[in-house]
């Protein structure tokens, strides 16, 4: 067995000997940072399961304008849409070395059809991707720029020792990419809130 799935939560509850026998079906692939994994409109035809790293799942426009839609790390997955035959919806790059256990489509579906909780497990994810489009287009459509950023900055804000903190670091061209804005903008909205 080369890669051990017990790691990736999507696949909890499920025997080890399946477990086994789906990781022999995937391909382990190594990758630096800043590659593009996949690229929105790409064939879409694998499940990529995250062993290791970071990446950034975004769209862009042709000036390279991104948006932001997640970031993801080990023990997270994308390429689930993978299941609709359709071409990929966006673009993903890793943000640092990653490597990841790749399955291709048609295992991935016949695992699903042997595993029900597993096939329940994904269409919450993709639920909760839903609901997440959602609230981002109601954010971008009901309010201004300075709301966005202060959304954003409380979505990523964690608990440390009684105070919020946002472990990630974040440059401004980071949040202008999560909230659909210019850098220079997130400058002036951050010089007002500070100053």
């Amino acid at each position: 067995m080369g890669v051990d799935l017990k790691k990736i939560p999507l696949f909890e509850g499920v025997p080890e000997g399946d477990l086994g026998k789906l990781a022999e079906r995937t391909v382990t692939r190594s990758y630096p940072k800043q590659a593009i994994i996949v690229s929105e409109g790409d064939e879409s035809d694998s499940l990529f399961l995250i062993l290791a790293g970071r990446v950034k799942i975004y769209l862009a426009d042709e000036h390279g304008k991104e948006l932001i839609l997640a970031i993801k790390g080990p023990g997270q997955y994308f390429g689930e849409m993978v299941l609709d035959e359709e071409p990929r919806s966006a673009t993903v790059m890793t943000l640092e070395p990653a490597q990841f256990a790749v399955l291709s489509r048609a295992d991935f579906k016949s695992f699903l059809l042997e595993h029900p909780a597993v096939s329940l497990e994904v269409i919450q994810n993709l639920i909760r991707v839903a609901r997440g489009l959602n609230r981002s287009v109601r954010n971008l459509a009901m309010l201004d720029v300075y709301g966005r950023v202060a959304r954003t900055l409380l979505d990523l804000a964690v608990e440390r020792d009684g105070k919020m903190v946002i472990p990630e670091r974040l440059t401004q061209k980071d949040i202008a990419a999560r909230v659909g804005a210019s850098r220079e903008m997130i400058n002036r909205v951050l010089r007002d809130q500070i100053g």
